[in-house]
C-alpha cells in the first residue's frame, strides 16, 4: 500500500486529452492481433499513470503496450 501527494479523496492528476478515447491496442510490436480499448487514465502530471481499459475487461498500463487513437 501507498500514498502520493497529487492523489487523495478529493483530489487528482491532471489529466490530458486521451482521456476517454478509444484506442487500438497491440503487445510485443504485433500489430496483427489489434484489440479496442478505451483509455481511462491520462495523467498530465506526477505520477504520470496512463492506463486503458480494453474491450475484454483487462486493464492494461500504456508502457505495457502500443497504442494508436481509433
Amino acid at each position: 500500500m501507498g500514498s502520493h501527494m497529487n492523489i487523495d479523496y478529493d483530489k487528482f492528476p491532471k489529466q490530458g486529452l486521451w482521456l476517454h478515447k478509444r484506442t487500438k491496442v497491440c503487445f510485443n510490436f504485433d500489430s496483427e492481433k489489434i484489440i479496442m480499448g478505451t483509455i481511462i487514465r491520462d495523467d498530465m502530471e506526477d505520477p504520470w499513470l496512463g492506463l486503458i481499459i480494453l474491450d475484454d475487461g483487462r486493464v492494461v498500463r500504456t508502457t505495457e503496450c502500443m497504442h494508436s487513437p481509433q
